[in-house]
């Protein structure tokens, strides 16, 4: 999400420790970060970075692979036997990665998990804690984009209904990226989210502090495009309620209006963006294309 600032990197195609089950256990003390660099000159972002950062998305879809993706989950769909939506359960397992910082405290995974209960109440989806897991590796730490798929192998727990969520230092510029559904078939190992340490609920990377990254991506992992997906034309993020947007909105600018067909930009919209405080909604739309991929990829 460029919410003017830290990117949201989508994955399309997955690309000493403590485990604590079941209950969060007493809180240990966030650890600090330090302050986040000067960003160079503006230019358009296609990721969730921060303004003016020289970060491009990794794994972004292109139009070929929208469709590939989008023709396949239609086919699967349609052989499903119809049936009125259900209540999705999520289990959660948070995988505190961290080296001289990071090992945030289970009271903030708490607030983390609350955020994502309240961002996806009127979707039928709630999200439950299954574990912690700590694991102290400062390369994996200070470097999770590079050594991912390590990382990953090592930790992942559960199937395709357990969302493991990720905590690390993604640098001065990523905030997070994610896998979607479709991808869980051909690499189950690498299914998930990594979102930066900082930007959980009470974090210091400021209007990105209140778990909204968490929720951003999630949406991802739950089979959301961005709301500018396609920009204006064609069939965008394929959900008929959420205006076109030409490009990824910056802060929370109201009546932002970039595409000629009718409608503001989703500017206040989770799957834009915009600041964590502007974002506040996901459409019906969206409520049911969420339902749909579970059932196409999660559930089976």
């Amino acid at each position: 999400m460029n919410r003017a600032g830290i990117v949201s990197v989508v994955g399309i195609l997955a690309t000493a420790t403590a485990y604590a089950p079941a209950a969060l256990a007493a809180p240990l003390a966030p650890a600090a970060s330090a302050a986040p660099s000067a960003a160079c000159a503006d230019q358009p972002a296609q990721a969730r970075v921060r303004a003016g950062a020289h970060v491009t998305e990794r794994n972004q879809p292109g139009p070929a692979q929208v469709a590939a993706m989008e023709k396949d989950f239609r086919s699967r769909l349609g052989k499903l036997p119809k049936k009125r939506t259900n209540a999705i359960n999520v289990r959660v397992h948070f995988q505190v990665v961290y080296g001289s910082a990071g090992n945030v405290s289970d009271a903030t995974l708490k607030k983390q998990l609350d955020v994502l209960n309240a961002a996806y109440a009127g979707s039928g989806v709630t999200f439950t804690h299954a574990a912690t897991k700590r694991t102290q590796n400062a390369a994996w730490f200070s470097d999770p984009e590079r050594n991912e798929r390590a990382m990953k192998t090592a930790l992942r727990q559960g199937n395709a209904q357990d969302l493991n969520f990720y905590t690390a230092d993604l640098g001065n510029s990523l905030l997070g990226w994610a896998t979607f559904p479709s991808s869980y078939r051909n690499s189950p190992v690498m299914d998930g989210v990594v979102v930066h340490y900082q930007s959980l609920p009470g974090g210091t990377l400021a209007e990105y502090n209140e778990g909204d990254t968490g929720t951003h991506e999630v949406g991802h992992w739950m089979g959301l495009y961005h709301t500018f997906q396609g920009a204006c034309s064609g069939e965008g993020d394929q959900v008929a309620d959420t205006p076109a947007e030409e490009s990824p909105a910056s802060g929370c600018p109201t009546g932002r209006d970039t595409c000629p067909s009718a409608g503001v930009d989703p500017i206040h919209n989770y799957m834009d963006y915009s600041y964590d405080a502007c974002m506040t909604e996901f459409t019906p739309g969206q409520n049911q294309r969420m339902q749909s991929q579970w059932s196409t990829y999660r559930a089976q």
